[in-house]
């Protein structure tokens, strides 16, 4: 019986050596290549099963065909090639440029903005925008939870489509893995198409749980547009209970758009649409025809996937951090930055641009938290200055640059934003947009202290320091 073991040992040497001559073959970063080998090597057996479920490349897949998403762009098209007077500012406009060439984001004038800063106004804004639905409804979320707030908006879009409005519905398998099947089982009855993104069957969808929908995306009527990084659920609203802190508010950034970028917030829930139910919708009745209002506020949704060739909103971020003149303000729950980032904050922040970098004190993620801590402290050596949030979680992910560009939406500062999730972004090319950014900044920074504060009343001891090192080797897959 002896041989067994040999003839077990042997094939799975094969197979961990195959698939280090499978990882080195894709050419991916030295970073997230190096940190799968090691993976693969230090941890046997786990490290395989690992890497089936989360390692998988699926870059060079297309996931929806050209000529699906050509049909579905025409519309979209046909309102960009309408606008009158459109110019493109000079200061940005390589960045629009850029946003076109990669993922045909489309820059659209003429909108209005409303900022929220906490779950209640977003939410009430959101159920006062779904009870004067006339047409349709279409929503694309990574969570919604079964909880009174999911329930709440679930009846909303219960009693709407009973009324003859057209609801969709595409939330995320894994995003919401812990919501009973009953839940949305009930919306189905009620006329409410309900799809999932990307269902995890095992075995044959493993390659795939490592690939989420992290959108969080409403269009209501072609009129009114919801973009930013809350989910549906009550943490929003009333914080979550943890260890030795009974609850832990939720700070989080969400936008009302209406006007001409309305159509590109369309245009993205149509292709999530299409990708989930390979239905092809389009129509003149899907983008509103009423006047916009009459603005130069320039407005472009950009959204990024694993699959398309560059990772859009990441090269975005870094040429905002090389272009920008006076300072660039982020906020980000987490911050694992790939090297192209880590590069141009440091460049940004030495060439004498105030850099100024905003993450939470805590997050939801103890592994997150301690990997995170050895990027924060690079970034403070090249002059960044980093606020620690205090008031609780911090989940905002804005980014504010020279009071003439901003953007909001669900991208996190982090590996598996830039490279593993399907995400959007609106990028706002106007300066009393970018003011009010600022100064939502500036009101998050009154409830920060710096990180040298918080060094100087928590010293880290030698072998949590080394334990945040070795856990930073894993960045690139958390």
């Amino acid at each position: 019986m002896n041989y067994l073991h040999w003839i077990f040992l042997s094939v799975y040497v094969l197979l961990v050596v195959g698939t280090m001559v499978a990882i080195l073959m894709d050419n991916r970063q030295p970073a997230k290549a190096m940190a799968w080998i090691l993976v693969l090597t230090f941890m046997p057996v786990v490290g395989i099963v690992l890497y089936i479920f989360f390692g998988q490349n699926t870059r060079k897949e297309r996931l929806i065909s050209q000529q699906s998403l050509d049909h579905l762009t025409k519309r979209s098209m046909l309102e960009f090639a309408e606008q009158r007077n459109l110019t493109l500012p000079a200061a940005h406009q390589t960045l629009i440029q850029l946003f076109i060439n990669q993922s045909f984001a489309l820059p659209f004038r003429d909108n209005e903005v409303d900022i929220y800063t906490n779950g209640h106004d977003f939410f009430l804004a959101l159920l006062h925008a779904i009870g004067k639905a006339r047409h349709h409804i279409h929503i694309d979320t990574y969570i919604i939870e079964d909880d009174p707030l999911g329930r709440l908006v679930a009846d909303a879009l219960i009693d709407r489509a009973r009324e003859g409005i057209e609801v969709r519905l595409i939330y995320d398998d894994v995003g919401c893995w812990r919501v009973p099947s009953a839940f949305f089982e009930r919306m189905r009855q009620a006329g409410i198409e309900v799809r999932s993104f990307m269902p995890v069957h095992f075995p044959a969808f493993t390659s795939k749980i490592n690939y989420r929908n992290h959108r969080k995306l409403v269009v209501i009527d072609g009129r009114d547009a919801f973009v930013g990084g809350m989910n549906i659920a009550m943490r929003y609203v009333k914080g979550t209970p943890q260890r030795k802190r009974p609850v832990v508010p939720w700070r989080d950034t969400h936008l009302h758009v209406i006007g001409g970028a309305v159509n590109a917030v369309q245009r993205a829930f149509l292709v999530d649409w299409y990708f989930v139910d390979r239905t092809l919708i389009s129509g003149k009745k899907y983008y509103d025809s009423t006047p916009s209002p009459n603005n130069n506020c320039l407005g472009q949704l950009v959204t990024s996937n694993p699959t398309s060739p560059w990772p859009d909103i990441m090269q975005g971020y870094v040429r905002i951090l090389l272009e920008a003149k006076h300072y660039v303000y982020m906020e980000t729950p987490y911050f694992l930055p790939t090297e192209p980032i880590l590069f141009a904050m440091r460049t940004a922040a030495i060439a004498g641009v105030d850099v100024r970098l905003m993450v939470p004190r805590h997050v939801d993620s103890k592994l997150v938290e301690w990997a995170s801590r050895s990027y924060v402290m690079e970034t403070l050596e090249a002059g960044v200055k980093v606020l620690v949030y205090t008031a609780g979680f911090n989940h905002t992910k804005l980014l504010v640059s020279d009071d003439s560009l901003s953007t909001c939406g669900s991208t996190n500062i982090d590996f598996r934003s830039f490279e593993n999730n399907f995400e959007s972004n609106i990028f706002f090319y106007d300066r009393d947009v970018a003011l009010r950014f600022k100064q939502v900044f500036a009101d998050d920074e009154r409830s920060c202290i710096t990180i040298d504060e918080l060094n100087e009343s928590v010293r880290s001891p030698f072998l949590m320091r080394l334990w945040e090192s070795l856990v930073r080797l894993l960045a690139p897959l958390l």
